[in-house]
Parts: C-alpha cells; sequence; structure tokens
C-alpha cells in the first residue's frame, strides 16, 4: 500500500512540474515592450523618485484631466478617449508603479497614500495648480481619495465603475487575502485564462478584442509587473468611504455599466448618498470598462461634464 501511495505521489509532483514547465510564461524584455507600446522616449519621466509612463496631449493651457487606470490595465486603455478629448482639454495619461510601461515603485510601496503623492508630484512637474480626475475602478477610488484628501487640487472628478465600498474578500481596516491561483501568476499567465479574467469586465465578451487581449497580457509581463500587481493587492487596505467622499467638493460623474460583474451597479447609489453633488450616467448593456467596450457611446457625457470646468474654474 505504502508503494501505490508513494508512486502516485511521485506521479502527481512530475505532472505538476510537467504543467508548471509547460505554461511558465517569462517576461518581456523592457525595449521589446517599448519598441511596441512607448510613442516616445520622453513620455518616461522620473516622478518623486520612481519611473513613470506618462503621456501628455492636447493644447498646455487648455484645462487638465488626469486619467487613471484600473487594476491590471495601462494608460493605453483610454486612447479612443483620449484622442476625442485633446483637442479642447490637456489630457494626462499614465502607467501606475509597477503597470503598463512604468517599472515596479523602487519604495516597494504601492498603497493609494503613495499613489497620491505621485501624482500631486506629476501635477506640481506639469506646473498644474487643478486638474480633473477621471478613473475606473481602482483607478476610480485613486481618484476619489485624491479629491477628498486634496480638494484645492481639483476641478471635477468622473468616476467609473470605483472600487472604494467593502466586497467580499475586501473588509475596511483588512489587507485581502490574495488567492493562491493569483499568486501563480508569477510564473504561468495561459492566453485563455487572462481571457476569461479580462472578460468579466465587458457585457458583451466579445467586444474584447484579440489586440486589446495582447496588450494586456504583454504588459502584464513586463519585468517585475506581476509581483506589483500582487504587491498592490496586498497592500489594499480599504478605509469607510463616506466620511471622504462627504469632504469632496468638486462635481462629481459617476458612469457605470448597468452589466458590471466585477463592482455592483448598486454601489452608485452608495457614492449618490455619500457625494455632495453627483450625477450620474449608466448604460444598460455595459460592463465594468465601458471606456474599451463601447468608447464612442461612453463618451458624449464625460466629455460634456468635463468640458464645463473650462468655464466654472474658480
Amino acid at each position: 500500500m505504502k508503494a501505490v501511495v508513494l508512486t502516485g505521489l511521485v506521479v502527481l509532483v512530475a505532472a505538476l512540474v510537467a504543467t508548471t514547465v509547460w505554461l511558465w510564461t517569462p517576461d518581456k524584455t523592457r525595449p521589446e515592450l517599448e519598441a511596441l507600446y512607448l510613442a516616445r522616449p520622453g513620455d518616461m519621466v522620473t516622478v518623486a523618485g520612481t519611473r513613470l509612463h506618462v503621456r501628455d496631449t492636447g493644447p498646455r493651457d487648455a484645462p487638465a484631466v488626469i486619467l487613471l487606470h484600473g487594476f491590471g490595465a495601462s494608460l493605453h486603455t483610454w486612447e479612443p478617449w483620449a484622442e476625442a478629448l485633446d483637442d479642447d482639454l490637456r489630457v494626462i495619461r499614465l502607467d501606475l508603479p509597477g503597470a503598463g510601461l512604468s517599472p515596479p515603485d523602487p519604495t516597494g510601496d504601492y498603497t493609494d497614500a503613495r499613489v497620491t503623492t505621485l501624482l500631486l508630484a506629476l501635477m506640481d512637474q506639469r506646473g498644474l495648480d487643478r486638474a480633473s480626475l477621471v478613473g475606473n475602478s481602482v483607478g476610480g477610488r485613486l481618484a476619489w481619495t485624491l479629491a477628498a484628501e486634496h480638494p484645492e487640487r481639483v476641478d471635477r472628478v468622473v468616476l467609473i465603475s470605483p472600487d472604494g465600498f467593502a466586497s467580499p474578500g475586501f473588509e475596511y481596516g483588512k489587507a485581502p487575502e490574495v488567492p493562491w491561483v493569483m499568486r501563480l501568476m508569477r510564473y504561468a499567465l495561459p492566453r485563455g485564462m487572462l481571457r476569461a479574467n479580462i472578460a468579466v469586465g465587458y457585457a458583451n465578451p466579445e467586444a474584447l478584442s484579440e489586440p486589446t487581449l495582447t496588450r494586456y497580457r504583454d504588459l502584464m509581463l513586463a519585468p517585475g509587473a506581476r509581483q506589483a500587481m500582487l504587491d498592490r493587492m496586498e497592500q489594499t487596505v480599504l478605509r469607510d468611504p463616506v466620511p471622504l467622499l462627504a469632504r469632496i467638493t468638486a462635481p462629481v460623474l459617476l458612469v457605470w455599466g448597468e452589466q458590471d460583474a466585477m463592482i455592483p451597479f448598486g454601489n452608485a447609489q452608495d457614492y449618490r448618498r455619500a457625494l455632495a453633488d453627483a450625477r450620474l450616467v449608466s448604460f444598460p448593456d455595459l460592463g465594468h470598462l465601458p471606456h474599451e467596450e463601447a468608447p464612442p457611446r461612453s463618451l458624449p457625457p464625460v466629455r460634456a461634464f468635463l468640458l464645463a470646468s473650462a468655464t466654472d474654474r474658480p
């Protein structure tokens, strides 16, 4: 019996090793990624001690808007919107540390407080006293956190399916347990598994194109990116958002796909109750990523809202 059990264990271990070797996904080199996804060498800048990938387009003297991507994404998620906005607005997009083409933060700090420091430093570096903020998911949480803690620096806020309220696996005041399956992505990132995870953000999974999937996967394979994603998850400690949201003085536009399978549409009402000046635009047939799933249809209310800042800036 012991021999049978031992043989079974040996076979199991061998199978696991073989599977790991088969699925092992090495990093891509930075030069090959920059050749594909870096528009200009000057877009790589140093801000508050870390390198960031930043695109800054549109008239220098126009009202500025900063676009903040969600978990696992990059500034490229905003491409259709940015191209439509930068005729009238100064549009600044950045890859968060350890995401996209931004290398991991040398401090190892991926907390919201660190990102707030980086955003303020970036604004100072670009000569911006104030800017509007647009954020999706985690980027939405970062946007409203900055607007709450530094209202004097923010004109308007657009929150697209924003993170922030507690949900299963994320409690207030407690770091989440990162699932072991997520930890395995440091070694393996099968394309099919990644497609399934990203497609959850779309009401219509077929709207996730192969080029978009390739971009997501390529940039997740940047050196250190997968570990940075895990570090960001482990360092995310949610605070009760209601007291913070009450401190926001800027007008807020909430944008939500009613088919959102990642952050429930019902949370929109939680934000409306907590915010002093908030309006909601929802799309019955879109999901968590309306700016990717249907850019031309989801942009107009956002554009109108942001352009209003040109006439009501203090």
